[in-house]
């Protein structure tokens, strides 16, 4: 019997390739390191590296390969970096939190690159299949990490509630691929859309419709959109803080870049059917995140409840993917919500002490005063968050609410607009207590170098990338034809 290997292009794949590979040498090599933090840059190494190998191709022809499952295109070249960057400070925050806990262990640098990778594959993914896997993959790695600090009961419960929350996820998203490929007969997400295109009958087949609906479900869990958001402000609340921060924003940002993929590329001929739900939840996902957050006093259930508000924000732009600027909007708005939330995350590492398991947000009363570097930072990362100008927050906000009004949604804007002033509370309840309440018993502050190199290039980017709002746009900008 001949055997035919078709030709595979691993350009395709190379930065989540590249960094699978690095990840597995940094196990080997870490057996034979005593210093952790070695291991730590050279996961940065590898982080560069991954990012700098898709360079070449920026600007280029989608390719596709692996029989047409993976490809590389500016959308997916945009999230790699996105997602480079995050790991990089994520990192950055890891090197003494780590050992400040007694969880200091190699293999936490080498979970951090595994999981990156397979996020990284979410957005080079061009199949269901390659979706949901990279998905799973995504998950192990976040399991591990969320019970890294064993045996911290707390951190077993978060990894634990994570697992089963992720399991109902795979459940759907798994039962939702099978119906699409049902009615379809494909999994091949440009395939969908061509079938779909010609027979106008199967858009309204009701097997395909609850098939996308599972599927719009199972992504709803990863990037914590209201009603499966759950298991969000426990998970967050119970992993160690790094993991936290890089939950919050890495995991969001693949979650969105395997969803924008499914609509983008499979189900634009279905968007009447799916618009108008989509549109609904946004709005529950925006209200119920912000009045949520007004009520918390632990800064990292606080930060939960924040981050599952954006995800209505973020929501905004996928319900209007038709409009011109919706996915540059959508990528400027990954980029600025990550960098914002990991320094807020980092703000809080510098502050908790080991074995610490609450952090109330009295507790940074009088801290603008005492540590000035600190305060002034978190004040430009709530500030942002709250959508004040010209940080990044603003013009984020202002881009998707805009291509959500010009796409015929003028009730969505107005009520992300409503959302943001009810979060505007919460966020100056922080700044408030930094610079007008004292605290007799001052919090103690564990700040290093790496942590404040990484703080400061956090804040250094927020306020830049809202003064070059235009440049950054122009950057992703060939996106909009990309993945189409």
């Amino acid at each position: 019997m001949n055997v035919t290997i078709p030709q595979i292009d691993w350009a395709t794949i190379g930065p989540p390739l590249l960094l699978v590979v690095w990840a597995t040498v940094l196990l080997l090599i870490d057996l034979f390191i005593a210093n952790k933090r070695t291991t730590a840059y050279l996961a940065l190494l590898g982080l560069a590296a991954s990012a700098a190998v898709a360079v070449p191709f920026w600007g280029a022809q989608p390719r596709l390969s692996f029989a047409g499952m993976a490809r590389i295109d500016d959308t997916a070249i945009v999230i790699d970096w996105i997602l480079a960057l995050i790991t990089a400070i994520t990192v950055l925050f890891s090197i003494d939190y780590l050992k400040r806990q007694s969880i200091e262990m190699g293999e936490y640098y080498s979970l951090l690159l595994f999981t990156t990778a397979g996020m990284m594959m979410m957005a080079h993914g061009s199949n269901l299949i390659v979706l949901f896997l990279s998905l799973e993959w995504v998950s192990i790695g976040l399991y591990v990490l969320a019970g890294f600090a064993y045996p911290r009961i707390r951190s077993e419960e978060a990894a634990m509630k994570y697992l089963l929350y992720g399991a109902f996820a795979a459940g759907f998203l798994i039962y939702g691929i099978a119906l699409v490929y049902g009615t379809t007969g494909s999994t091949d997400l440009t395939t969908i859309a061509t079938i779909l295109e010609d027979n106008a009958a199967l858009r309204t087949s009701p097997v395909l419709l609850i098939g996308v609906g599972l599927l719009i479900i199972g992504f709803g869990y990863k990037i914590s959109m209201v009603p499966f958001h759950m298991w969000t402000p426990d998970v967050y609340e119970g992993s160690p803080t790094p993991v936290s921060a890089y939950m919050s924003t890495a995991t969001k940002a693949a979650g969105f870049a395997a969803l924008l993929r499914v609509v983008q590329i499979a189900l634009p001929g279905l968007i009447e059917t799916w618009q108008l739900p989509l549109a609904l939840l946004a709005a529950l996902t925006m209200v119920i995140g912000n009045v949520a957050a007004v009520v918390q006093n632990n800064i990292k259930r606080m930060l939960a409840y924040s981050a599952i508000a954006h995800a209505g924000f973020i929501l905004c732009a996928l319900v209007a993917i038709r409009q011109a600027g919706a996915v540059e909007s959508f990528l400027y708005y990954i980029l600025a919500y990550s960098l914002t939330n990991l320094g807020a995350f980092a703000v809080v590492i510098a502050l908790e002490q080991a074995g610490e398991e609450r952090f109330d947000i009295a507790d940074l009363a009088g801290m603008g005063w005492r540590q000035p570097l600190l305060g002034m930072a978190m004040a430009i990362f709530m500030l942002s968050l709250a959508g004040v100008p010209p940080l990044a927050g603003f013009f984020a906000k202002w881009l998707v609410f805009q291509v959500a009004y010009q796409a015929g949604y003028w009730w969505l804007a107005l009520i992300g607009l409503l959302s943001s002033v009810i979060s505007a509370f919460y966020y100056l309840r922080i700044i408030v207590n930094m610079y007008m309440r004292e605290r007799t018993e001052p919090v103690r502050s564990f700040t290093t170098s790496p942590m404040l190199i990484g703080v400061g290039f956090a804040a250094l980017l927020v306020v830049l990338q809202g003064f070059l709002t235009s440049p950054v746009l122009d950057l992703v900008g060939q996106t909009l034809t990309a993945g189409r």
